[in-house]
């Protein structure tokens, strides 16, 4: 009997120890399952953030600006999503005029549910800009590039080159100014005048936001509406913007103007689109490559590979600055 009686206590207490190994391995495991998703969520820079509660939201405006869907459905949800303000985060050349122009009118449309502050990280130029002012703050670097406040339309013309190797081309149109200009004929003085009517248009309407939007008129928007570029030390005299300064620097006056709390987390909001800075996978990718050092390249991947997939959508008139090369 008793033996008996320790073999029941020896399967008892085995008993008993299996259900702490398994409780303790349960708890491990969840251990690590939260502790993976805090990584994942410090990685993805706040993108798992739930997007009913409270936070600032970012977006970012990187590489050539086209006309997007997805980016102004975006938009549309950050204005029913929990975000009490907005950071508009710029790096960009500009793109298409009529691309600019919708993200501005999305941005108008958001500004009237959220304070928008807009940061100039390294350029915000041409259709960029556009994008800028659709925000209620703009805030760049001293040395940030501003403005380009034009349009342009490009053409290639190989009219030369095809009577040196030999080659014509002919087309039968309705009427002369159809398809016109185009690469295998030399532009002639109506088509060159179809083409600066449509350019002249355009500025006329993006110089008349400038003045809108900007409180510009007279000899100063004469200046700031010539093309060119600006530091953001020049542009602040000319109001193109309105502080010196950084993301910091836009949270400050959302707190002081707008009463939004400093210490909420930032939401990155993205597209799934590659021009968007490929999405959720960026955040992740620039996180991950900046614990190793390679921060720089992985944005170098990033923009190169959306900004191509860009430019192969480019069509029509361009609010963008593009210096030519020596």
């Amino acid at each position: 009997m008793a033996a008996s009686a320790l073999d029941v206590d020896e399967v008892l207490a085995r008993r008993r120890l299996r259900r702490k190994l398994a409780f303790w391995r349960v708890l491990a495991l969840l251990v690590v399952l939260l502790g993976g998703l805090g990584a994942f969520a410090w990685w993805s820079d706040g993108a798992m953030l739930p997007r009913a509660s409270a936070h600032v939201a970012r977006v970012t405006i990187g590489g050539i600006i086209r006309n997007e869907r997805e980016r102004i459905e975006m938009l549309d949800a950050i204005g029913k999503s929990g975000a009490t303000a907005v950071i508009l985060s710029i790096d960009s050349p500009g793109g298409t005029v009529v691309g600019s122009a919708a993200l501005y009118d999305a941005l108008r449309r958001l500004a009237e549910k959220k304070p928008i502050v807009a940061v100039v990280n390294g350029i915000a130029a041409s259709g960029a800009y556009i994008a800028a002012m659709g925000a209620d703050h703009i805030v760049a670097p001293r040395n940030a590039l501003v403005g380009s406040i034009g349009v342009l339309f490009q053409f290639p013309n190989f009219a030369e080159l095809m009577k040196t190797v030999g080659i014509s081309y002919e087309e039968i149109k309705s009427s002369p100014l159809k398809a016109a200009p185009n690469m295998f004929d030399p532009p002639t003085e109506d088509a060159r005048a179809a083409v600066r009517s449509l350019v002249e248009d355009s500025y006329d309407w993006f110089k008349g936001l400038v003045a809108e939007r900007r409180l510009l008129d007279g000899e100063k928007l004469a200046l700031a509406a010539d093309g060119r570029v600006f530091t953001g030390h020049q542009a602040l005299p000319l109001r193109l913007i309105d502080e010196i300064g950084d993301e910091r620097t836009g949270r400050d006056w959302l707190e002081r103007e707008r009463g939004v709390d400093k210490d909420l987390p930032v939401r990155d909001w993205h597209t799934r689109r590659a021009g968007d800075e490929f999405g959720w996978l960026h955040g992740i990718s620039i996180r991950l490559m900046s614990l190793i050092g390679l921060e720089d390249l992985a944005r170098i991947v990033a923009d190169a590979a959306g900004g191509a997939a860009a430019q192969a959508r480019l069509d029509g008139l361009l609010a963008l600055w593009h210096p030519r090369g020596g």
